[in-house]
């Protein structure tokens, strides 16, 4: 099988970069709105980089939230990338630190399901193949939330476009998309199993703690069940 290199991979993010193309767009408009410059939108999607993260830290802003209590939520929002990072490394294992660490900073949830989608058919990815992934995916959505901010004052009422569901929405789509490649490996009562097991954990664990941990939990008892019930 021919190496894949730097431009297949930023070939294969191209669903990735569509999705990011709608909703940088619709994370620049809420900016705008709430009261973020385009300078500051470029420079948050440069150094937080993260869909719902920058979407709740817009929120946060608008309502004064103060400094720790924005850093501690976009920093639980984001916690999940630790599990991914864990997985992903050994997707690379013959990546050194360094490239390991260049693949995880720039990793988000759509390029690591993307991945997936590739190491279903390809058990050899090399990491200029993920570098395309990522990087491709990284510049569309720094241009696009900028766009989006430069855009947003020109929209009186956003919320009309239905635009807060738009991130909702894309991950719906990943989820549908890695749910489909589950089926080719995994028998369904096992994904009856661990899906089941995320949604229980979930609601009994947002009564006692807030949403993000709880996902993040949630996640996690997830993983332990698939561990458990795995050949």
């Amino acid at each position: 099988m021919k190496e894949k290199g730097f431009w297949d991979g930023a070939r294969a993010a191209m669903p990735t970069v569509f999705g990011y193309l709608s909703i940088g767009l619709a994370f620049g408009i809420v900016a705008a709105k709430a009261g973020v410059s385009p300078l500051e939108t470029a420079l948050m999607s440069i150094m937080v980089y993260s869909g719902s993260g920058q979407f709740a830290l817009a929120a946060l802003i608008l309502s004064k939230a103060p400094l720790a209590s924005i850093a501690m939520t976009v920093f639980l929002i984001n916690l999940r990338h630790f599990l991914m990072n864990l997985h992903t490394s050994t997707v690379f294992p013959t990546a050194s630190l360094g490239q390991q660490v260049l693949i995880g900073t720039f990793m988000t949830d759509e390029s690591y399901g993307v991945m997936l989608g590739e190491n279903l058919q390809n058990k050899n990815i090399l990491p200029k193949w993920m570098y395309g992934n990522n990087f491709a995916g990284y510049l569309t959505w720094i241009t696009a939330t900028v766009l989006g901010c430069v855009l947003g004052g020109l929209i009186p009422n956003p919320d009309a476009f239905g635009i807060d569901f738009a991130l909702i929405a894309m991950f719906v789509a990943i989820f549908a998309s890695q749910l489909e490649g589950m089926v080719r490996t995994v028998k369904l009562p096992k994904i009856a199993w661990i899906l089941g097991a995320v949604l229980l954990s979930y609601l009994v664990l947002a009564i006692f703690i807030s949403g993000s941990l709880a996902v993040l939990m949630a996640t996690l008892i997830g993983c332990t069940v698939g561990v458990m019930i795995d050949d």
